[in-house]
């Protein structure tokens, strides 16, 4: 199948629009790394009002954006959603009469989504499966942007494609005044934050692991506090629940099923952020707190890795990048990661020195 032609007129052809949607249904990284490209079409699109249809957790991540007029949230989770719920909020779409869509993944249902919408102009980024029928949905299309840049300058790279002179990335999410204050009240000033789980278990440091790495800072250092936090779900609450217990010290604290907004506040207020490949690494980069995340080893990894000079990382190569060993999938447990010790954690943390040395932003 032929390469779709460039569309670097894209935006000159559209620069009048009045209403910018934008259908991206990511999670909350996905979503975190959405935003820079939000604030570039709100700057082109002066005065329009600017939309985002995505996941619930996404919509509830971008009341944090201030460029963002409004999110549609759908429900992702197959045992939740419905094809009437789904079905009525794109009905809602089509009434409002966009001018333009942009879809960043490319993935098979956000397209037949982005067609369904009715926007005017619609154009898609050539990042999922190729099927013939993409151009007949969508008729504009910009080929695959590098995997080696980050996924928010991939995004912003295609917007680039079609015309646009961009600026310097920026997230500036604003946090609600009610968040600050719980977490004012709740969070010591530079605490560690742990994220001990994952949306899987292949993405998951050792529990054990995270127990060895909380004792021996809480030890070697009695005014340390640690932040662990986790969905609400159960899984999640069990793991946190488990470390407290092996734990057993008052400077650990627990946080279940926090809201975005909360959670970025609780994050704020912390000196570094610890933790797995999940959302809550990127909201934390985002709001410019320094980190050290744990990774294993699969393709496309390094369009997840936070840069800068604030952001270490440990990877852990692994030997079933693609399909997990038997014996992991026995135990729920990724050996690459487990072969990562708390040790190696502990020589990346950053000491009070060190984590006033680079840049942070100010979220």
């Amino acid at each position: 199948m032929p390469l779709p032609p460039p569309c670097t007129s894209f935006y000159a052809q559209t620069r009048a629009a009045q209403k910018v949607l934008v259908v991206d249904l990511g999670f909350l990284g996905d979503t975190v790394h959405l935003v820079p490209s939000l604030w570039e079409l709100k700057r082109h699109y002066p005065g329009c009002a600017l939309h985002v249809l995505t996941s619930t957790v996404g919509a509830e991540a971008l009341r944090l954006a201030p460029c963002l007029d409004r999110a549609w949230g759908i429900e992702l989770y197959p045992e939740k959603r419905t094809l009437g719920e789904q079905w009525q909020v794109l009905r809602a779409l089509r009434r409002e009469r966009f001018d333009v869509a942009y879809n960043f993944s490319g993935a098979d249902r956000t397209i037949l989504m982005t067609a369904l919408t009715g926007a005017r102009w619609k154009v898609g980024h050539e990042a999922g499966r190729r099927h013939w029928w993409n151009r007949w949905l969508i008729p504009n299309w910009v080929p695959r942007q590098s995997s080696e840049l980050p996924v928010c300058e991939q995004r912003r790279a295609v917007l680039a494609a079609c015309g646009f002179e961009l600026a310097p990335a920026r997230f500036d999410l604003r946090l609600p005044d009610e968040a600050t204050a719980w977490a004012a009240a709740n969070v010591p000033e530079g605490a560690l934050h742990f994220s001990v789980s994952a949306s899987t278990f292949r993405k998951e440091w050792p529990l054990g692991h995270w127990v060895e790495l909380t004792r021996r800072l809480l030890r070697d250092d009695p005014q340390v506090r640690i932040m662990a936090t986790g969905s609400a779900g159960e899984r999640e609450r069990a793991r946190l629940q488990e470390l407290t217990t092996a734990v057993a010290n008052p400077g650990l604290q627990t946080f279940t099923g926090l809201s975005v907004a909360r959670l970025g506040a609780l994050l704020g207020r912390c000196a570094q952020h610890v933790g797995g490949d999940s959302g809550v690494l990127h909201l934390a980069a985002a709001l410019g707190v320094p980190t050290v995340s744990i990774f294993r080893d699969y393709p496309g990894l390094h369009e997840w890795l936070p840069r800068g000079p604030q952001h270490r990382h440990l990877t852990a190569p692994c030997a079933c990048p693609e399909e997990l060993r038997d014996s992991c999938r026995a135990r729920l447990t990724a050996e690459c990661l487990e072969r990562l010790t708390p040790e190696a954690v502990v020589s990346l943390l950053w000491t009070p020195a060190t984590i006033s040395s680079p840049a942070r932003p100010v979220p």
